[in-house]
């Protein structure tokens, strides 16, 4: 009887403790299980890795208000979101950038990519004076209610906010979209893996 209680209790003590044991490790890097932006905590939704033929190219994590599997559950979701990358290898600024702007092209409509373009330019101009990324590198994606689509970059904004819930959308297409950059890692960020 005393073995089942020892049992029971450490049994307990192990589901208490249990979030603590949550975060996740993908290819080395760790992410959180929850987070806090604009003063809403958010979840870790999902986190892969973005491979480009064999070669690893960065890790890359959603955090929601909400838990979503489909696309549009992370889309419409209302609040705060974020998406954060790490590098898994040196990235030149144009190669990130025009990554970047392909992915939008490729998954959201010509009307919204034209709306956007000078955003998404806007975008660009901040990436290039960065000039190249190192291996290591955090560039975090927060989209806050009150202002807009906020860039870090290993924890330094970059740029003033980017107006506007629909251009954050669309960045997330990237990933989540129809044609995402990588669909494995669309699944991983959807926790469908």
């Amino acid at each position: 009887m005393k073995k089942l209680v020892t049992a029971l209790s450490l049994a307990t003590l192990a589901g208490l403790s249990a979030p603590a044991w949550a975060a996740i490790e993908v290819d080395g890097v760790r992410f959180e299980d929850t987070i806090e932006v604009a003063n809403q905590k958010l979840q870790l939704n999902g986190a892969g890795v973005r491979e480009k033929v064999v070669i690893d190219v960065y890790v890359a994590s959603l955090y929601l208000p909400h838990k979503g599997s489909t696309t549009e559950e992370a889309l419409n979701q209302p609040g705060a979101k974020s998406v954060h990358t790490v590098l898994l290898r040196d990235v030149t600024a144009q190669d990130f950038v025009g990554a970047l702007i392909k992915g939008f092209k490729a998954n959201n409509s010509a009307e919204q990519y034209d709306r956007y373009l000078p955003r998404l330019q806007e975008l660009s101009r901040l990436m290039e004076q960065v000039g190249s990324a190192r291996k290591g590198t955090v560039v975090k994606i927060d989209y806050l209610p009150q202002s807009g689509t906020r860039i870090y970059l290993d924890g330094k904004q970059q740029g003033a906010d980017i107006p506007g819930e629909e251009f954050f959308q669309g960045l997330l297409r990237i990933w989540l979209g129809p044609k995402p950059v990588d669909a494995s890692l669309k699944a991983a960020l959807l926790g469908r893996q």
